[in-house]
C-alpha cells in the first residue's frame, strides 16, 4: 500500500477531491492511504502562528522552520526516516512529468510539504528529498499541485484504474499524446467514427492508433515529438520515407 501524508496549513482543501471518483475508490479499497496534516498543530506559538517577517526586509511573510520540522517528525515516527520521500512543492523544483508520476508511484511512503505565503525558510530544504514544480507559474499555495501530484502518482498503483494496462496507454507513454478516441453513436451530426475502428481488424486498428498518436504529438507537443528515436514503420506511418 502507497502511503501518502499531505503537511498543509489549509487539510479541509482536499476533503472533496479525496472523496469522490478514482482515489476514493483506491482509498476504500486498501490500494493507498493518505493523512492529512495540519502544520499548525505544531505551532509552538498560543496563537497557533506559522509564519514570521523574512530577516533581511522584503515584502510577505515566510514559514516557520520549526511548525514544518515538527510535522516531518511527527511522520518520521510513523515510518522511519529512511523509507519515505519528502516532496517540497515548490515554483523553484524539477518540473513534474509522466515519468516522475511512475516513478513515486513506487515508493512506500510520500511526504508532500505544501507551502504558503512568500515561501518556506530555506532550513526547511535540509528535509527534502525532491522539490517538485508543476509549471512555470506561481500559485497561492502548494495543495493544488500536491493534489495534481496524488492524483497522477495513484493511477500507477496497481488495482487504482482496474487494468494495468490502463495508466500505459494514456498520453505521455512513450512519449506520444494518446490517441484518439470514439464511442457510441457512430454518427453524430454528420462526424462519423473512423470506418478502421469498425473493422475489427485489430492489426489495422494498432496502426490507426499508432499513426494518429505520432500526429498529434507532431502537431500539437513538437517538442516532445523531437525527442522521439521513430521506427522506419514510424516514418512510413507519417510518409516521411
Amino acid at each position: 500500500m502507497l502511503k501518502i501524508y499531505i503537511l498543509t496549513l489549509f487539510p479541509e482543501f482536499f476533503e472533496s477531491p479525496f472523496n469522490v471518483s478514482i482515489i476514493k475508490r483506491a482509498i476504500d479499497n486498501g490500494l493507498i492511504q493518505i493523512e492529512l496534516i495540519n502544520i499548525r498543530d505544531f505551532s509552538r506559538d498560543k496563537h497557533k502562528k506559522v509564519d514570521d517577517y523574512p530577516y533581511g526586509g522584503g515584502s510577505g511573510m515566510v514559514m516557520k522552520p520549526e511548525p514544518i520540522f515538527e510535522a516531518v517528525e511527527y511522520v518520521d515516527e510513523k515510518i522511519g526516516s529512511k523509507n519515505r520521500r519528502v516532496i517540497l512543492l515548490s515554483p523553484q523544483g524539477k518540473v513534474f512529468n509522466h515519468s516522475m508520476a511512475r516513478n513515486l508511484s513506487k515508493e512506500a511512503n510520500l511526504v508532500f510539504i505544501c507551502g504558503h505565503y512568500e515561501g518556506i525558510d530555506e532550513r526547511v530544504k535540509t528535509l527534502v528529498t525532491d522539490e517538485i514544480s508543476i509549471g512555470d507559474f506561481v500559485l497561492t499555495g502548494g495543495e493544488i499541485p500536491a493534489l495534481a501530484i496524488v492524483d497522477a502518482v495513484a493511477r500507477f498503483v496497481p488495482g487504482v484504474l482496474g487494468s494495468s494496462q490502463s495508466p500505459e496507454e494514456e498520453s505521455f507513454c512513450n512519449g506520444l499524446l494518446e490517441y484518439p478516441q470514439y464511442t457510441r453513436p457512430r454518427v453524430y451530426r454528420g462526424l462519423k467514427v473512423p470506418e478502421v475502428l469498425l473493422s475489427g481488424n485489430h492489426k489495422e486498428i494498432e496502426l490507426f492508433r499508432r499513426k494518429e498518436a505520432l500526429k498529434r504529438t507532431r502537431e500539437k507537443r513538437p517538442d516532445l515529438f523531437q525527442e522521439l528515436e521513430l521506427t522506419d514503420l514510424d516514418k512510413k506511418l507519417l510518409d516521411l520515407q
